[in-house]
């Protein structure tokens, strides 16, 4: 797993989350694990059911949203901070590398949260994550009906 980077006290984000994580995510605080990486995004990847089993084992909460960078939607974003408001925290989200989910985060704290885009950018550059996509897209999502 790559990751966790904190982005604030209420989310990280990490790169594909294992079953073998889980229990060392738990001891770090995490209590709750939000899976945006599709099922078969890439041969091996281990499969959201198995991860899920072993987060209820750890008595950690799981959601499972998959969601394909080139094709976020507002109903994306809208659900992935709908789960982030009402998860217990710290959460984790994790996809393959961190970047949909801060991207997803960033365009929520946009969209909902009346951030700067600009500022999102600058933070998520700071963590290591290239978001320069982030004000266009939340344009976009901005006019969809």
């Amino acid at each position: 797993m790559q990751g966790p980077v904190r982005i604030n006290d209420q989310i990280s984000v990490a790169g594909q989350v294992a079953p073998g994580d889980v229990a060392a995510l738990k001891s770090q605080g995490f209590e709750t694990i939000i899976n945006n990486r599709p099922d078969n995004e890439e041969p091996g990847q281990p499969a959201a059911a198995a991860v899920k089993a072993e987060t209820d084992k750890q008595g950690m909460a799981y959601l499972y949203q998959p969601v394909t960078t080139s094709a976020i939607s507002k109903s994306d974003v809208t659900t992935f901070h709908n789960a982030l408001m009402r998860s217990s925290k710290p959460v984790l989200a994790h996809c393959r590398s961190g970047t949909r989910c801060y991207l997803l985060w960033g365009l929520s704290q946009v969209m909902f949260e009346n951030a700067s885009p600009l500022a999102v950018v600058a933070e998520a550059a700071r963590n290591g994550y290239d978001l320069r996509s982030l004000p266009a897209l939340a344009d976009k999502l901005q006019a969809e009906k």
